[in-house]
């Protein structure tokens, strides 16, 4: 064989990889697409089966330590955990988070974000201690890599004192969720949804100590944000005027909380 058609013939073998590695990729993006659409409609079980062709797809295509397998672990991890199979989501997850930290190095936020997702299937079982670790590795990595000003830092620090909340461990959940409504504020501006979300966790934290007078300030600003932001319509309205009808039932305001329960009743109904 000539050089010239050697040459010709490795050119085309190198197109037709290209080409059949390109075609084996969009499919595990049509899968994964497949597999969140059903997360997203609750149909768990579909996912599950679609997530797991996605994984297969992706282990031959990228190989196995590739951050697009630790992608594919993770949604069918996460398929797995809202059907409260947390041991089978447990090992995918970790499997997962081994992946990223050795292709993406330890500080990287999506190892982060491979904590956080960790953390919450702990927080589902009640395994707190566990939970508080990773969300504390994840709010390091964060703050070390994105600055502690970032966005995405209000998220952990929420994160943090939702888990400190969930225990009744108010001291310790109020300085978290107070620096992670500064932060958003500070860089999102006071009237995000975000802010809002902070403000409304802050309520009920104040609500469940008794301070209602300060959870009903903060229920009414969250209130003001989300209808503005959102539009009056919205299911993060009718939540927060659920928990100001609470409010108001403490306070004795059984008239004002009818009114408040009524109008979410109506918004869910649209829903």
């Amino acid at each position: 064989m000539k050089l010239s058609e050697k040459i010709s013939l490795i050119i085309m073998l190198l197109v037709l990889f290209a080409a059949t590695s390109y075609a084996q990729e969009e499919l595990w993006n049509r899968l994964n697409d497949k597999a969140n659409n059903f997360y997203l409609q609750a149909r768990y079980s579909e996912a599950v089966k679609i997530g797991k062709e996605a994984l297969k797809v992706a282990e031959k295509t990228f190989g196995a330590d590739h951050p697009n397998v630790g992608i594919s672990l993770n949604n069918l991890a996460a398929s797995y955990r809202a059907q409260e199979k947390y041991a089978e989501a447990e090992s995918l997850y970790k499997r997962s988070l081994e992946i990223y930290e050795k292709a993406l190095g330890p500080n990287h936020p999506v190892v982060a974000k491979s904590l956080n997702n960790l953390a919450l299937l702990y927080k589902s079982q009640d395994k707190y201690a566990e939970a508080e670790t990773l969300y504390k590795q994840a709010l390091a990595i964060k703050e070390k890599v994105l600055g502690k000003e970032h966005p995405n830092v209000a998220t952990s620090l929420n994160n943090l004192a939702a888990l400190y909340y969930s225990q009744d461990k108010y001291a310790e959940a109020e300085p978290l969720f107070k620096r992670a409504l500064a932060i958003q504020e500070k860089v999102l501006g006071k009237e995000h949804p975000d802010v809002a979300t902070s403000l409304n966790n802050l309520a009920s934290l104040y609500q469940d100590q008794g301070n209602y007078a300060l959870a009903e300030s903060h229920y009414k600003r969250a209130l003001a944000i989300y209808e503005k932001a959102l539009g009056t319509n919205h299911p993060n309205v009718a939540k927060v005027l659920e928990n100001m009808a609470v409010c108001y039932k403490k306070l004795g305001n059984d008239d004002e909380a009818k009114k408040l329960e009524d109008r979410a009743i109506k918004i869910r109904s649209k829903l």
